[in-house]
């Protein structure tokens, strides 16, 4: 049985572990070296990753949610694992918004986990995410959206670099690109990856990614440095710390880093 805590480096890869707890209908977190599923009853609830947007950026930063709102809802719920259900409470979010948004950042999360399939560190039962019942996705579900994106990518471009390293642009001259597109090679300045561009965009990671592989199949965007090394995944289940001030993109980033090695 999976239920008892798993030894760190089990050498079972995660997908193959997500199979096996959904078919026990298990319930709590499994930490891999690039994020964190959460399951209940066998089912995704929700995925953690420290290259992905979390469910507050995506809100707060596409002014469907007040920044003070989202710390507020942490603080009043975060403890009891109701920070979902408080939004919809207070009126500040519709049931169905909230539903979009942390299917979003579900899949974005999971994508970035699979697509580096490496082994399992541990699973906790019992371990439930401060965010609370909002939706949940079958495994079966979850593995199928992550290869379907991972070829979908390949399709465009085959160079998996451009998801994670910064990137730059190749020419400073007037492309005539879609709107989406045009935004988005806006936005790269040889320091920003794809997830800081998704974030200063306010947009979902995958979709940024869709427009950056275009952008470097038609040679206008280069990765300039090599991937970086996996971030560390939290061990302890809680939103970030809440900041002083509005951060950038990349600072979040290292807040959401930061709080992780705290945890470890």
């Amino acid at each position: 049985m999976i239920a008892s805590a798993l030894t760190p480096r089990t050498g079972e890869p995660a997908s193959a572990l997500l199979g096996t707890l959904a078919a026990e209908g298990a319930s709590g977190a499994l930490s891999t070296e690039w994020g964190i599923f959460y399951l209940s009853a066998g089912h995704v609830v929700h995925v953690e990753s420290a290259v992905t947007a979390d469910l507050g950026d995506l809100l707060t930063h596409s002014g469907a949610l007040a920044a003070d709102g989202w710390w507020q809802a942490i603080d009043q719920a975060g403890r009891g694992c109701r920070v979902g259900r408080q939004l919809v409470d207070s009126g500040q979010l519709t049931t169905g918004a909230l539903e979009l948004c942390h299917l979003g950042a579900l899949f974005d999360a999971a994508y970035f986990v699979l697509a580096h399939d490496g082994p399992a560190l541990r699973f906790r039962p019992g371990v439930t995410h401060w965010l609370g019942a909002v939706r949940s996705v079958p495994v079966d579900t979850v593995l199928r959206e992550s290869r379907r994106r991972r070829e979908l990518l390949h399709r465009i471009w085959p160079e998996p670099a451009i998801d994670l390293a910064p990137l730059a642009r190749v020419r400073r001259d007037t492309v005539d690109l879609p709107a989406r597109r045009g935004r988005t090679l806006a936005q790269v300045d040889g320091v920003r990856t794809a997830a800081q561009i998704a974030g200063a965009l306010a947009c979902r990671t995958f979709h940024t990614l869709v427009e950056l592989r275009r952008l470097a199949a038609a040679g206008l965007v280069v990765p300039v440095a090599p991937t970086p090394a996996p971030a560390p995944a939290s061990t302890e289940p809680g939103p970030a710390p809440r900041p002083a001030a509005p951060d950038e993109p990349d600072t979040a980033l290292l807040r959401r880093l930061l709080h992780a090695l705290e945890a470890l």
